[in-house]
């Protein structure tokens, strides 16, 4: 069975798995130099973290088929370390964020990216669509003594038509043959053109020369001791929350689009350690990359061979292959993006946003503005609270009781919905102890205590109508609700 599952992860399809594997290796070069210069170290550290990163990840993490590396929302959060303290507490902070990553999946909290709401993951995506777009238009600009400038003349439609000519060919090229990448063939295609006609075009050798040696270990050249704790430690975990979030996100969207279930638990072990070996051999931290993730996958990309292949190429880019890998044209990878942020944008939810309730049409324009604008993390964490807090909101209000009196007088309220700190004043609205019978029996058979507010909201009840000199009893109290009204000293008249 074990021989049969690991055939499944490796060898099917595996002339698709390589092709895709390269296409995405594609794709992470001027990805991973871009944020290593946002990042303001050295491009080869981008390039070593995304070899390690994206090998190991696609070899022991728990979801095949998707793409991890050097990624821009985790470059973004260290910058102004490297700029105060240098690059040598970077890689400190790297290993630091990889052991608590490695502690989030031991400790098994990987099931919490259950608890994000669909909204959120729609959100997410579309603001990943509208960065990875908008990360395309740096590539339009051109470098002068008084700062950048956007392309005029000859060099912005030359730069502008292999844009579209790429655009063109991964479109159209499914229509005649799926046998290979589309967006291989309008890279290796762009390329070939480019040099064949000697057009002036910016080429990836334009953004950095990425010769370089096999990454040697070596420990980051600072003290050990608590001052560099205090340094180190709320960049490490700012990367760690970051690198969790888009991981385990573009781990739920890869879910669905291949309609299989990986292991999220795993997945964030393998990212973890891996970025303690990223940080070991020189390079940078990283996570999943939602764009890498959807070329490799709408290239054929499913099993643990693609990944693997993607992060092996990169290797192969930096020690052997740099000088023809520096003449792909920057356009290809451009218009290779561009398509990926157009098939990444979830179109549907524009169609849906006048559909669906109100609230969650919030969240979804919330999360995608906030993603843009800000951070992936903030932008999550504030969908979440807004989710919880319509959630909250509409429970509150379906709290209700029905109320009857037998012949003898006694008054017996039926309760329906869940007793919890947003529907306890409601709750006690239902009750009114002063113009009440002298006998008054709560019947819980229906109602569900979920927490503390509860526990409190009968201690209140019960004081409320002993004062007003009337007798308050409880019926049909569940084994559970009566294990935490026991648990919390609370004394229950039952009836």
């Amino acid at each position: 069975m074990q021989i049969q599952s690991l055939k499944q992860q490796w060898l099917t399809h595996v002339p698709a798995n390589v092709l895709a594997g390269l296409t995405s290796s594609f794709a992470l070069v001027p990805e991973c130099i871009a944020f290593a210069l946002v990042a303001q170290v050295n491009p080869l550290m981008g390039l070593y973290g995304a070899f390690i990163i994206c090998a190991l990840t696609a070899i022991f993490g728990g979801r095949p088929g998707m793409i991890s590396g050097a990624a821009g929302s985790m470059a973004v959060v260290i910058v102004a370390l490297v700029v105060e303290h240098g690059a040598q507490y970077l890689l400190a902070t790297v290993i630091l964020g990889g052991v608590l990553m490695t502690v989030f999946g031991l400790l098994r909290l990987g099931k919490l990216i259950r608890m994000v709401p669909h909204p959120v993951m729609i959100g997410f995506v579309n603001g990943l669509a509208i960065i990875i777009a908008m990360a395309q238009l740096e590539h339009f600009k051109r470098a002068t003594p008084q700062g950048e400038v956007w392309l005029q003349g000859t060099p912005l439609m030359v730069m502008s038509g292999l844009v579209a000519l790429t655009m063109l060919l991964v479109y159209l090229l499914p229509r005649i043959t799926k046998a290979v990448p589309p967006a291989l063939v309008a890279i290796l295609s762009i390329g070939l053109i480019s040099q064949l006609l000697d057009l002036p075009t910016r080429t990836l050798g334009d953004m950095a020369h990425i010769a370089g040696a096999f990454p040697s270990f070596h420990l980051p050249t600072i003290p050990l001791d608590l001052d560099t704790l205090r340094i180190v430690f709320p960049y490490a975990l700012l990367m760690a929350i970051v690198g969790l979030l888009e991981t385990l996100l573009t781990f739920n969207l890869t879910d669905e689009i291949t309609e299989t279930r990986g292991q999220p638990n795993r997945e964030c072990v393998a990212l973890g350690v891996s970025n303690i070996v990223s940080g070991l051999f020189g390079g940078m931290g990283g996570c999943a990359m939602i764009g890498q993730t959807m070329i490799n996958l709408s290239s054929g990309g499913r099993s643990r061979l693609s990944g693997a292949t993607s992060g092996i190429m990169i290797l192969l880019f930096i020690l052997f292959l740099s000088p023809l890998i520096e003449r792909i044209p920057l356009a290809a990878l451009v218009g290779v993006m561009f398509v990926v942020a157009q098939q990444t944008f979830a179109w549907g939810s524009l169609r849906v946003l006048g559909k669906v309730p109100r609230n969650d049409a919030i969240v979804i324009v919330a999360v995608t503005v906030i993603t843009v604008f800000t951070d992936l993390a903030i932008a999550v964490l504030c969908g979440i609270v807004i989710a919880a807090l319509n959630f909250a909101w509409q429970h509150a209000r379906e709290i209700r009781a029905d109320s009857k009196s037998d012949e003898k007088g006694t008054r017996t309220y039926v309760l329906h919905g869940t007793l919890f700190f947003a529907s306890t004043a409601n709750f006690q609205d239902l009750f009114d102890p002063q113009n009440d019978a002298d006998d008054v029996i709560v019947d819980c058979q229906h109602l569900h205590v979920a927490d503390h507010s509860a526990i409190v909201a009968f201690e209140t009840l019960q004081d409320r109508y002993r004062k007003a000199g009337k007798r308050l009893q409880f019926a049909n109290l569940s084994p559970r609700n009566q294990h935490i009204l026991q648990r919390a000293g609370v004394s229950i008249a039952n009836a």
